[in-house]
């Protein structure tokens, strides 16, 4: 497995967040530890990113490795749940986060799977200053949780090849997510730690909308994740209260 071991600069990173994250890092591949949640909406987001996808490049996301040859970076990849099933999908990934702990146990795991992982400490601005790009960008539950969105959205973006898409998740701003992904899943039932979560970051799909404009993105689709109860599952839907998914291209040939 490739990875460098960069120090990142954190312009759009916040650091409290950052501390908070790096404290969880041991968790994130335990299915019944704190990130249970997120073990829980993987299915869902994962089906979302390669549908997209392959809607956008003309692929059959039926087939045994429809993104083979497409590159993906997915910011803030945490423990590596995104970059994993990517990967074996045919994407060659490229996984970047703010937490060093993070990245050394994405590594660590990506090693026990015998998958090629390009892991790097790391802040979208790092590689904008290599002149890097992707087919793919991924911010999944990620937006909430930096210093500057503008900022974040703009780099982001920067990352995206002409004609490439991408690909943002996070919390509506409204008195129902509060009440469910705060006061329900913080407090009551304690799904994840106390914290993890301020609303006040939350965005509303028109404030994230016009972030990605001013980054000359356009809008592909914006789709709802909601949770089933009784199931312990996740899907996506129309209904944008709580949590929401969206796909944006920059204009361009693909």
């Amino acid at each position: 497995m490739t990875g460098h071991s960069e120090s990142a600069t954190t312009t759009t990173a916040d650091r409290d967040e950052i501390a908070r994250f790096s404290a969880l890092a041991a968790t994130w591949w335990d299915p019944h530890g704190p990130m249970a949640p997120l073990h829980e909406l993987n299915p869902a987001r994962i089906g979302y990113v390669r549908d997209r996808i392959a809607a956008h490049y003309g692929r059959n996301p039926k087939n045994d490795a429809p993104l083979k040859g497409l590159t993906v970076l997915d910011i803030g990849c945490a423990g590596g749940l995104l970059c994993e099933p990517l990967t074996r999908l045919g994407a060659r990934v490229t996984g970047i986060d703010a937490a060093d702990d993070n990245i050394a146990v994405a590594r660590q795991h990506a090693d026990d799977m015998r998958l090629e992982i390009d892991y790097r400490h790391a802040s979208p601005e790092d590689l904008i200053g290599e002149d890097t790009r992707f087919d793919v960008v991924l911010a999944l539950e990620v937006v909430e949780h930096v210093a500057d969105v503008d900022a974040f959205v703009r780099a982001a973006a920067g990352l995206v090849e002409p004609g490439g898409i991408l690909i943002a998740s996070t919390l509506n701003r409204t008195p129902k997510s509060f009440a469910l992904a705060i006061v329900g899943a913080e407090y009551l039932l304690r799904w994840v730690p106390r914290g993890t979560h301020d609303w006040r970051k939350f965005l509303k799909p028109s404030e994230l909308a016009r972030a990605l404009r001013a980054a000359d993105l356009t809008i592909e689709d914006l789709s709802g994740l909601s949770y089933e109860p009784l199931r312990k599952t996740w899907r996506i839907t129309r209904n944008v209260d709580v949590n929401y998914i969206v796909t944006a291209n920059r204009p361009g040939a693909t």
